[in-house]
């Protein structure tokens, strides 16, 4: 009798974290899901953007067309059941993010552009947006955590293994879109210095 209720009381512990992976991974993918919603508020606002800058931005047309190849890499379906194809996506959108701030930066050279209320308030919107694809990241990435933690930890790891559940990527900045020197010059300008 004492074997059959040990080997129920196994059973009913595994069953119970292959639930909590099952949970687990459930809600990274709910927040991965939150994350393609403000993304395809970014999408939706670039071709708008760029036809703005290309009607200004003569000398940008190389910046242009990487944005708008970036915006189409983004876009491209993936699995979100599969780790790789999530992390593929997730670069892709860090490349883009990358290039719209590279984008409104070199606009700041072009004082027409940098005047028009039409760009002005395309970039307040793309600030706006970039602020809740950042709320999004967050709570995706504090979903992954509990996920991957609980696929790599015994004995979820064991059972994560036989039941093929497996962790996802985070959802991180470009390193070269944060950790970027500040020029102090490209913002202090003859005509832009503030008088003492």
């Amino acid at each position: 009798m004492v074997p059959v209720v040990v080997a129920l009381m196994i059973v009913a512990i595994g069953y119970g974290w292959y639930v909590a992976l099952i949970t687990r991974r459930n809600k990274a993918l709910e927040a991965l899901s939150s994350i393609d919603v403000q993304l395809r508020k970014r999408h939706d606002l670039i071709p708008n953007v760029l036809r703005l800058a290309q009607q200004f931005m003569t000398h940008e047309r190389e910046l242009i067309t990487r944005l708008t190849e970036l915006r189409t890499r983004a876009q491209e379906r993936y699995d979100p059941s599969r780790p790789d194809d999530v992390e593929a996506h997730l670069s892709a959108e860090g490349a883009l993010q990358g290039g719209m701030r590279q984008l409104f930066a070199v606009a700041e050279n072009y004082p027409e552009l940098r005047s028009s209320e039409t760009i002005v308030q395309a970039q307040q919107t793309f600030n706006e947006v970039e602020g809740h694809i950042a709320a999004s990241r967050r709570f995706y990435n504090a979903a992954v955590t509990r996920l991957n933690n609980a696929v790599q930890i015994f004995p979820g790891s064991m059972i994560a293994g036989m039941t093929g559940i497996r962790g996802m990527p985070f959802f991180e900045i470009e390193d070269d879109v944060v950790r970027q020197p500040v020029n102090a010059d490209d913002y202090l300008r003859a005509g832009d210095r503030p008088t003492v």
